[in-house]
């Protein structure tokens, strides 16, 4: 008989992977605390969107195969393996914040002490090294009044889900990494994934948890990386496009993540790369490849700002924002390199006009205030004095001369290098793009 899955936490990693595993034929309840998303989950609504998301809960509606509670209990008691898909946001200093992780830990425990069965307790949210076994497993043995190992199994298994992409992420993984203390854990997660063919690797807790971090920081800095070579590029007259491309050709780095443009955003670089870093220097270890990552990609959006200035006054300017979720196929805006772009054209005093197919709603709690925010490309461009294409959606990369010709200006930014510049140009447009000689 297969398992029984429980996901506490219902967000783009928590619901993806839970509709995946039903996908699969386990039977799965999500938890969460968000009356709101359960009724929409249960309605077979995804309350996030993530591309087929919205297909795949429908169908597993009609199939019975997944619903939602806000009942902690309630999951403990119908599962077999608990994981545990709680956020871990960042604190002020970049730290990871476990308020979450804890919250759950707890609440999984109280279930824990009245549950029959021997259940495995997986953390899939992302924390640092010792997390699940140092914090995570105390919570768990001093709540539920029982033993990791004994009573109930521990586990980590980290979550390579790209946004926009996550639902094939799930569906072929590069790797599963499964990290436990103990055997009888390993080989009850495993059935979840018995399935595949990716390499599955068993590892401790702590290694698990670094294999999750390793892997974004290292993404993180090519990006960061290539950003920076852009930038060299511009001075010194390269081609940063054939730059990127020739680095690719080699097998040792490939083509992935060498993109230049505005910098990483979301909800797992920017948090990801800092908590590792914060965690070394809790250690005693330097982290000077994460700290300059992180520079690059605070100044980076801001190479946008600047190239405006070399062309006009932003002093009562309109300028257009092209894309706020911080990249295509989602609607989320968390540290999207729009923010720090709006932040400083208003505070050099010009009006930021901002259009996103997907995040409207969203940005209204991460742009300014003072930001206009319009539900149509048409309405963003209108006697705009300058654009700045900041999100590479395809509706915003096929922009052309009729598009851009309601501006009053002349001037666009591409930041991410997708527009057709030869085309603007001999339109009459000044387009100024990031990483190219102007």
């Amino acid at each position: 008989m297969k398992p029984k899955v429980g996901m506490i936490g219902t967000g783009y990693a928590g619901l993806v992977t839970g509709a995946c595993f039903a996908e699969l034929g386990f039977e799965v309840l999500c938890g969460d605390i968000d009356q709101k998303k359960v009724d929409l989950i249960n309605r077979g609504i995804p309350p996030i969107f993530e591309t087929g998301l919205a297909d795949l809960l429908k169908d597993l509606r009609d199939k019975n195969l997944l619903r939602a509670t806000t009942d902690t209990s309630e999951v403990v008691q119908f599962s077999d393996i608990i994981f545990i898909c709680t956020g871990t946001p960042s604190t002020e200093d970049g730290s990871i914040n476990l308020d979450q992780i804890e919250a759950a830990s707890k609440d999984i425990a109280r279930a824990l002490k009245d549950a029959e069965g021997f259940k495995i307790i997986v953390v899939k949210s992302t924390v640092i090294p010792g997390i699940t076994e140092n914090f995570v497993k105390p919570l768990l043995e001093r709540f539920s009044g029982k033993q990791a190992g004994v009573d109930f199994g521990l586990a980590m298994n980290p979550e390579f889900l790209k946004e926009g992409l996550a639902i094939q992420d799930f569906r072929v993984p590069d790797r599963v990494v499964i990290g436990t203390e103990d055997e009888k854990s390993f080989e009850s997660v495993k059935i979840l994934y018995e399935s595949f063919t990716c390499p599955i690797m068993h590892v401790d807790t702590s290694t698990a948890e670094m294999i999750k971090y390793a892997s974004n920081a290292f993404l993180a800095i090519k990006v960061s990386f290539i950003n920076e070579i852009a930038n060299m590029s511009e001075v010194m007259g390269a081609d940063v496009s054939e730059v990127a491309r020739g680095l690719g050709f080699d097998k040792r780095i490939s083509p992935q993540f060498l993109r230049p443009g505005l910098g990483f955003g979301g909800s797992c670089f920017p948090k990801d790369v800092k908590a590792l870093a914060s965690a070394a220097k809790s250690h005693g270890i330097s982290a000077h490849t994460l700290d300059a990552a992180l520079k690059v990609n605070e100044s980076q959006p801001l190479r946008a700002v600047e190239m405006l200035e070399e062309e006009i006054n932003l002093e009562n300017k309109k300028i257009a924002l092209l894309g706020i979720a911080f990249k295509p196929d989602t609607d989320d805006v968390r540290e999207s390199r729009v923010i720090p772009i709006a932040e400083e054209l208003i505070r050099k005093g010009a009006t930021v006009i901002a259009y996103d197919p997907l995040a409207l709603e969203n940005a209204k709690y991460f742009l300014p205030e003072t930001s206009i925010l319009v539900d149509n490309v048409n309405a963003a461009l209108r006697s705009a004095d300058a654009a700045i294409l900041v999100t590479e959606w395809d509706e915003l990369r096929n922009l052309g001369p009729e598009e851009f010709s309601s501006m009053s200006g002349k001037l666009i930014i591409d930041g991410r290098r997708v527009l057709d510049w030869k085309k603007l140009s001999q339109a009459g447009f000044t387009v100024k793009v990031i990483g190219n000689v102007n």
